[in-house]
């Protein structure tokens, strides 16, 4: 086991006077909920087995999940402030584990306002291990979400860009396909085959691309798996998918995810850009700007705070702010969360809860104590 770190029993108290009750989940889980809606790097280092009845089962790789289904178990019908701090399971930690430690709020209908305290409140955190300026990195999931859904894109498209954006990394890739749209070539070339597709059994489908893209012995492209690659094949089925996006909007989405700086002059660029294309993003900017209100009324710095358009997290699930926290000059995150609104209707909620979340690193955050 890991040793404990030095101001766990700090951390735990400032949770508490925050009003963050804590919670143990158990460390044997249902393996389906991460396996669904957790990121690929996750899903890659799981502790995974079968139960007598067939089930899959895994050590805990992340607490979050857990904590949800505590919630829903006692009813999900009254907002509920969580603390966690314990052990998780990955293949890619050394001995296999590490601790961890969060919060997570469900069911406030405020969410502006439960943004900003989450945000605040991680920087608190940070600040017990001597971190008092971190790199605060922003974006919003749900703010790209909206923008998609002004450009009507088709199904598709929708659906691996949002899933690419989650990965900040794929998104560069997608627009250049987009942008080019060589003729006779890429997706266009495969244009009947998807047709053919649309609409079809998607196990089926998905078995006999597999079985297709195996049998010509390709194993891997870029990283992905062969089930990945079909998956990404028959995303583009959607009707409309194979003939790629008009350059107009490729270029609306490229000036989105250019936009960066600090939240106020990151929300003028961003109203701009839905004047110029013509497109009713009113509701999340206001939104956007809102928080950004309530994070100052919390007395964050909000001029030391980068919002990147282009940013995600590695999860599904995220539906609104994402932010991490890093060392000056680090790229590895010390704390890191956000929204995550659909997640608990997902694993079972009799109706959608506001959620919002963040977790901690002890181990980063105890090892950079110890350098400085």
């Amino acid at each position: 086991m890991t040793a404990a770190p030095t101001h766990a029993d700090e951390l735990l108290a400032l949770y508490d006077r925050a009003g963050y009750g804590r919670v143990d989940p158990p460390v044997l889980q249902p393996a389906d909920a991460f396996l669904d809606l957790s990121g690929e790097a996750m899903r890659r280092t799981m502790f995974v087995t079968v139960a007598e009845d067939g089930s899959e089962l895994c050590l805990r790789p992340d607490i979050t999940l857990p904590v949800c289904r505590l919630y829903i178990a006692d009813g999900a019908s009254q907002p509920r402030d969580f603390s966690y701090l314990g052990p998780v399971f990955r293949s890619d930690a050394e001995n296999g584990e590490f601790l961890q430690a969060g919060v997570e709020s469900f069911g406030r209908p405020d969410r502006e306002a439960a943004d900003a305290e989450l945000l605040a409140l991680g920087l608190e955190t940070a600040a017990l291990w001597g971190v008092t300026e971190p790199n605060v990195r922003l974006g919003d999931a749900g703010l790209f979400a909206a923008l998609l859904d002004a450009l009507d894109l088709p199904p598709g498209w929708r659906r691996r860009l949002v899933k690419d954006f989650a990965r900040s990394g794929d998104l560069g890739a997608d627009l250049a396909m987009l942008r080019e749209r060589p003729a006779g070539g890429g997706v266009a070339a495969h244009a009947g085959v998807l047709k053919a597709l649309a609409g079809s059994d998607k196990a089926a489908a998905h078995a006999l691309v597999t079985d297709l893209i195996s049998i010509a012995g390709i194993s891997t492209v870029a990283g992905r798996s062969v089930s990945e690659i079909a998956e990404r094949f028959l995303e583009q089925a959607a009707s409309g998918d194979a003939e790629g996006l008009p350059p107009e909007k490729v270029a609306v989405l490229e000036r989105y995810l250019a936009i960066a700086g600090e939240p106020d002059a990151a929300a003028r660029a961003l109203r701009a850009l839905a004047t110029d294309a013509g497109l009713d993003l009113a509701a999340p900017l206001d939104a956007f700007e809102t928080r950004t209100n309530f994070l100052a009324a919390q007395g964050v710095e909000v001029e030391r705070l980068h919002f990147a358009a282009a940013f995600g997290r590695p999860l599904d699930y995220y539906t609104g702010m994402v932010f991490e926290l890093h060392e000056n000059g680090g790229d590895t995150p010390l704390v890191a969360g956000g929204r995550y609104d659909g997640l608990l209707s997902r694993l079972g909620a009799p109706t959608p809860v506001p959620a919002v979340g963040f977790a901690v690193w002890l181990g980063r955050l105890d090892a950079l104590e110890a350098r400085s």
